[in-house]
Formats: structure tokens, C-alpha cells, sequence
């Protein structure tokens, strides 16, 4: 029961006094977060390691017991492999719920910490800019606190995940692997070039989402929707954005697709000039199955990281003209 009051009690944030924001986005991750990012980071780390036990049971499976047709030691690889699940699921599950504490008293601090400051600004000028305030205190914060919950620890998991399994092929038949792998190569040179595009498309519309705001606060009975230039930049924005994205998906879906292709190809060839096993050919398979992932989410990870990093600046403006 005290693990649940804990999970079901928002993290106390320290006071400092200071109504300043976080001088990065880093930086803001640990205010609200401290240690507990750090167990976060270690728990991650544990589901990577628990997901990629499995790939060397499979191939021990193939290669030493339907090759021998030895029953018993199949069921001993079975059991274990079942205990495997288990506890993995077991382990990604307490991380999750961990990481939603971390978002949500994120999200609740950030939210109580805006409108204080609002509310004096309101004291001290009168009401302005409202409809911003609505942007900012709603869609704004929630992205921001996704951040600070999953997006550090997750990475961590992918990025054990991803140095486990190559690591492994490495060792097991580093013909194959430095093969297959070189179609990952491509995938880190395109993400980052057509990310900074993406992120100036993000700041735009986070700029005219907070002018909607404000317009559609100001709106009265002789204004028709149809006045509002600023929806047809928003429509014209995201059409833009959106297109890039499903782009930017494709092509990493077609390389991600060609690496088992690859394993099969080149592998198949090797296991017919009896150069390697059969087994490890379906341990390479599963293993570029449980990359594929890892990989899309470490691309995602450079995308929100990057439309967080504008969250937070353009937050830490609006801070700034509320404490001025």
C-alpha cells in the first residue's frame, strides 16, 4: 500500500525562490525530477538487457536441440524462456508507471508555477494575452512533461538495447552483422538534416497557436471564424509538417526493412556454403526485429527532444515577460 500512496502522490518540487525558468531543458529535467531520473535510467536499462536475453535462446533452440530433437533440454529452454517474459513484463510495466508519475507531477508543478505567475502579472497589469496562457498552461506543458517522464529513460533503454544486439552479432558472426548493419548508417545521416526543418515548423506553430489564443479571446459577435487569417497559416503549417514527417518515416521504414533482407540473403548463402548455422541466422532476424524499434524511437527521441528544447524556450519567454 505505501508503494501506491507513493505512486499516487505528486513529487514535491523543492522551493527556491526562484521564479526564473531553467537555464536549459536539461537543466529543467533535473528541477523537477532529480534522482528519480536517474532510477529511471537504471530501470530501462534492465528492460533492455531483459529483452535482449531471448535472442540467444533462440538460437540455442535451433541449433542444439531441434538438430539433437533432445525433448528435455527444449523444455528447460522453454521454461527459462517463459521466466524471461515474465519478469521482463513485469520490470517494463513498474518502469512505465514510474515514468507517468514523473510526467504528471511535472505537468502539475509546471501548471501551478505559470498561473501564480500569471495571476501577479494580472495584479500587477491587468488581464493580458489570456489566450495564450490557455495554450501555454494546456497543450504546451503536457508536451514538455512527456519529456521529462519517458523521454531521458527511454532512450536509455533503446540505446542498451541497440548496443546489446549489435554488440552481440558482432560477436556471434561479424561477417553478417557489419553487413546488415550498414543500412543503419544512412538513417543517422538523413534524421538530423531534415530535423531542423521539422523544428522550425514546430516553433512556427506553437507561435500561432498562442495567436489563436489571443484572437479568439478578443472575438466578439460581429466576427465570423472565416476572419481569421491565422487559421489558414496554421492549416498551410501543419499540412507542411505532416508531409515531412510521413517522408521522413517512409524512408526510415524502407531501410529498416532492408537490414533483415539483407540477413537473409547474404546469410542464407552463408548457410549453404556451410559457413555458418541456421540458428544464427534466426537470432539475427529477431535481432534486427528488436532494433527496428529502438531505432524508430531514438529518431523519435531526436524529434521530441528537439520540439521539447523549443517548448522550453519558448515558455521561458513567456516566464520572462510575466516577471517583467
Amino acid at each position: 500500500m505505501k508503494v501506491l500512496s507513493f505512486f499516487f502522490k505528486a513529487r514535491a518540487v523543492e522551493k527556491t525562490g526562484d521564479d526564473t525558468a531553467a537555464s536549459s531543458l536539461l537543466a529543467f529535467v533535473w528541477r523537477m525530477t532529480r534522482w528519480h531520473q536517474v532510477w529511471a535510467c537504471l530501470l530501462a536499462v534492465l528492460v533492455a538487457i531483459l529483452n535482449l536475453a531471448p535472442i540467444e535462446l533462440q538460437r540455442r533452440i535451433v541449433n542444439e536441440v531441434v538438430e539433437t530433437q533432445n525433448v528435455p533440454l527444449l523444455l528447460q529452454f522453454g521454461m527459462f524462456y517463459l521466466g524471461i517474459i515474465i519478469v521482463h513484463q513485469a520490470v517494463k510495466m513498474a518502469l512505465n508507471t514510474y515514468q507517468v508519475w514523473m510526467t504528471e507531477s511535472t505537468n502539475l508543478y509546471t501548471r501551478r508555477h505559470l498561473l501564480g505567475l500569471y495571476g501577479n502579472s494580472i495584479e500587477d497589469e491587468g488581464d493580458k494575452n489570456s489566450g495564450q496562457v490557455v495554450s501555454i498552461v494546456g497543450t504546451e506543458v503536457d508536451k514538455l512533461g512527456g519529456f521529462v517522464g519517458e523521454g531521458l529513460s527511454q532512450s536509455c533503454a533503446n540505446v542498451a538495447l541497440l548496443v546489446g544486439v549489435l554488440g552481440y552479432m558482432l560477436v556471434v558472426e561479424p561477417t553478417i552483422a557489419l553487413f546488415a548493419v550498414g543500412f543503419l548508417i544512412p538513417q543517422i545521416i538523413v534524421t538530423p538534416l531534415m530535423q531542423r526543418y521539422l523544428n522550425k515548423l514546430v516553433e512556427r506553430h506553437v507561435g500561432y497557436m498562442r495567436t489563436l489564443g489571443d484572437e479568439v479571446s478578443e472575438l466578439d459577435a460581429t466576427h465570423e471564424p472565416n476572419d481569421l487569417g491565422i487559421l489558414k497559416k496554421i492549416f498551410s503549417n501543419r499540412l507542411r509538417f505532416n508531409m515531412l514527417k510521413f517522408l521522413l518515416k517512409a524512408i526510415l521504414n524502407l531501410l529498416n526493412s532492408l537490414g533483415p533482407l539483407a540477413v537473409l540473403l547474404y546469410g542464407g548463402y552463408m548457410v549453404m556454403m556451410g559457413e555458418t548455422q541456421v540458428g544464427v541466422i534466426v537470432a539475427f532476424i529477431s535481432g534486427f526485429d528488436r532494433i527496428s524499434g529502438p531505432v524508430r524511437e531514438l529518431v523519435g527521441f531526436y524529434r521530441v527532444c528537439a520540439q521539447a528544447n523549443v517548448q522550453h524556450r519558448m515558455i521561458s519567454k513567456w516566464m520572462d515577460k510575466m516577471a517583467n
